[in-house]
């Protein structure tokens, strides 16, 4: 058998509590780990670094983010670019306002403004749900957009109305700024990933995390055995919201360095990470990882295809590209609703029982 479970027993409470059981599986895992901190910052270049690791580390994020409140919780939420917005808008006062403050400490607090915002139009939660829901998240997603767009205090008075991010360094590395080194950039964000992907792999299988998913399956009885539907729903949506917002920091900084609310956190970003987990998977990290890397290597790919190799128009390839997402998503909703992240599962069941799958 390549994939297997046999002799490998749990004698403890804490064997059987870690986050890969399977030996494989964590061997697969540090290997992972190994080439993406010890490989890949020495062959990274700025094509790479822009085109494909930067985005796939971004949007996982805040595919995490957007997966605790709808995979998770059961909220449906539009609202993500405008969630973004808020972290990219607080980074930059902060980095405006104090000169001197770290970058450190930037992020979390960014993280904490969209956390803040993200309760108080999480509260229509409480009396709604489903397309109302949806449509309600919709409207902060204008709202918040509409604010940065035309309160000149959010963009100190720029005469574009653009935000530029300031050079930053951590442990005299530069992270920020034209500066910065690709690989710098990449393991940044690559850490920031790290630690706060096990810190939601944690929550989710905690009581808090337990409580999320009693209210996404049934909302009544899980009220009735006695969690409570306020505290867990605004605990999703803070939650959620801090990690798209500290995506929505990392991309205005890190990734693009400037941006304007409407290109940068208009609907489309709203759309386009709920496509993310929608392909990668509902209620499944694994599915915001899988999303992520789908969403950002197919476009690249069928431009190289359409484009280099086939000679076609860019215009051509890029409606081509949006009616194969359409499609896409489609059949994910029809055929495997768990996206990617069921496919890769059923993949090691089949593995588990070969050469003799059933």
């Amino acid at each position: 058998m390549i994939y297997r479970e046999t002799g490998q027993y749990k004698c403890s409470y804490q064997a059987d509590q870690q986050i890969f059981p399977i030996r494989l599986d964590r061997i697969a895992f540090a290997l992972t780990l190994f080439v993406a901190f010890l490989v890949v910052p020495f062959v990274i270049n700025d094509y790479w670094e822009k085109m494909v690791f930067l985005p796939f580390l971004i949007f996982s994020l805040a595919a995490i983010g957007l997966n605790i409140l709808t995979g998770y919780c059961g909220q449906l939420s539009l609202g993500s670019g405008g969630f973004m917005a808020v972290g990219a808008y607080s980074a930059y006062k902060l980095m405006t306002a104090f000169p001197e403050l770290s970058v450190l400490v930037v992020i979390p607090f960014s993280g904490l403004m969209a956390a803040a915002v993200g309760m108080l139009f999480g509260l229509p939660s409480l009396r709604i749900k489903g397309f109302y829901l949806a449509v309600a998240t919709l409207a902060a997603q204008f709202f918040l957009v509409w604010l940065f767009n035309k309160v000149p205090w959010f963009y100190n008075n720029s005469a574009t109305g653009q935000i530029t991010a300031s050079e930053r360094a951590v442990f005299d590395i530069v992270v920020t700024g034209p500066n910065a080194q690709p690989w710098a950039t990449y393991l940044f964000c690559l850490i920031i990933l790290t630690v706060l992907a096990f810190a939601a792999r944690n929550m989710i299988r905690s009581k808090t995390g337990r409580s999320w998913m009693a209210i996404r399956d049934m909302d009544i009885a899980a009220e009735i055995i006695g969690v409570s539907p306020l505290a867990t729903k605004l605990s999703a949506f803070a939650v959620s919201s801090f990690y798209i917002g500290i995506a929505g920091a990392l991309y205005f900084m890190v990734w693009f360095g400037a941006v304007e609310p409407n290109e940068a956190f208009g609907i489309n970003q709203s759309f386009f990470l709920l496509f993310v987990i929608i392909i990668g998977g509902l209620g499944s990290m694994l599915g915001s990882f899988l999303g992520a890397a789908f969403l950002v290597l197919m476009p690249i790919a069928l431009k190289n295809a359409m484009v280099g190799g086939l000679g076609m128009d860019t215009g051509l390839a890029k409606h081509f590209e949006i009616m194969l997402i359409g499609a896409l998503i489609i059949f994910f909703l029809i055929v495997e609703p768990h996206g990617l992240a069921r496919l890769w599962s059923i993949a090691k069941e089949k593995l588990r029982t070969w050469p003799f799958p059933y």
